[in-house]
């Protein structure tokens, strides 16, 4: 078997790290800091605790319906959900599996660009995983939105509205067969569309909307959001420095330059040495362990000698528990020629990397049924009805 089999159909497209300049989003509450909200009110006309009253239906009770706001006086909600809670997300439609566990939503944004997010209940948690691009300008061959190209960064309020959309479905009993209290979104994951350091200072503030404390903010532990990036160095140097201490993903998937250049295009402006030098710096500085992410591609990625190069990468930065190598079955996207490896090299790739001492494990491909799964997404056409429902397979763990 040879050691490496030339893709394909290997990605002719540019790398994009501007995104194109399009129409903003209207300014919702979810883009404003607390003092900022105060100001607007009373720029509004209205009293400052009246931006804590709002601040304490959106991110606390979940409530969008100004009718619901029986705290306001009545000939003022209407007025503040228009001037503060503009539309940002229409659904244009949802897709099951997993017994009704898993839960795509298209979305279109206000200027027709499409995105996805899939919400995803597992026994012990749940996890919201959200796009911060529409699109992808980082060009993976393997991935359906790397493919479709660039059309735009999303904003901070339209990153939090899709982790809103969660809770509420989640509230409102929409996921699975919920006993006694309701569960909540546990976990996001910036895994969706687009490259989230790319678009730097809106996922930034996503992530603070996120993690401050309710009802000024969402109020989720930092340690319960992953942010996955292809390997912006100067953007991952920055993040450490936030006092964010989310989690970092580095998509790695190959731990050789040659080979990497090949499957990740970004590769060939910060090389294998300089993101994984990066990552462990953002590790010895949040104190948070790395996941190491690597898509297992047949035949071109999955050999028992890269898995031997990636242990010898990883256990060079030092073995105190800085890093986690999470492999991900490849999952099937539309005209790809590439397949998922085989179970034996799959297995093999672990117990190498086990028996150099590093931890493993192998992601659970959940939503790969309805196109949800890991690079999967790519906001397809918008002419599917509405509660489209898939078969209730269930992926393996």
């Amino acid at each position: 078997m040879p050691e490496y089999v030339q893709p394909p159909d290997r990605s002719s497209l540019p790398l994009v790290f501007t995104a194109p300049r399009r129409g903003k989003p209207p300014t919702h509450w979810a883009d404003l800091d607390p003092a900022s909200r105060r100001t607007a009110v009373e720029q509004a006309g209205h009293r400052a605790y009246r931006a804590r009253q709002l601040s304490a239906h959106y991110f606390e009770g979940l409530r969008s319906d100004p009718e619901t706001w029986t705290d306001l006086p009545a000939g003022v909600r209407s007025e503040l959900a228009s001037a503060f809670l503009p539309p940002l997300l229409t659904s244009v439609r949802e897709l099951t599996c997993d017994d009704g566990d898993t839960v795509k939503t298209l979305w279109r944004l206000h200027d027709g660009a499409l995105v996805e997010s899939v919400l995803m209940r597992y026994p012990d948690r749940v996890t919201m995983c959200v796009s911060s691009q529409a699109g992808c300008g980082m060009a993976c061959p393997f991935c359906a939105t790397g493919q479709g190209g660039l059309q735009r960064n999303m904003s901070t309020a339209e990153i939090v509205e899709q982790v809103v959309d969660g809770a509420r479905k989640l509230a409102h009993g929409r996921l699975g067969d919920a006993q006694g209290e309701a569960p909540r979104v546990s976990n996001v994951v910036f895994m969706g569309m687009g490259e989230p350091l790319a678009n730097y200072k809106s996922v930034v503030g996503a992530l603070r909307q996120l993690t401050t404390p309710k009802p000024d903010g969402l109020g989720m532990s930092a340690r319960g959001i992953t942010v996955s990036t292809v390997g912006l160095v100067p953007r991952i140097n920055q993040l450490a420095e936030e006092g964010l201490p989310v989690t970092l993903a580095l998509s790695l998937h190959a731990p050789d330059d040659e080979l990497r250049d090949e499957l990740v295009p970004v590769n060939t402006r910060w090389n294998v040495d300089e993101v994984v030098d990066a990552a462990w710096e953002y590790a010895r500085t949040t104190k948070r362990r790395v996941s190491i992410e690597y898509i297992l591609i047949r035949d071109v990625n999955d050999q028992p000698q890269r898995a031997e190069q990636l242990a010898k990468v990883l256990k060079r930065r030092g073995s105190w528990g800085w890093v986690h190598v999470n492999l991900i079955p490849l999952n099937p996207t539309p005209g790809s020629r590439w397949t998922a490896s085989r179970r034996r090299d799959e297995d093999e790739f672990v117990r190498r990397l086990q028996a150099r001492g590093v931890p493993v494990t192998v992601r659970d491909t959940r939503g790969r049924e309805i196109d949800g799964a890991c690079g999967q997404l790519a906001a397809g056409s918008a002419d599917v009805d509405a509660s489209v429902t898939a078969p209730p397979v269930r992926a393996r763990v």
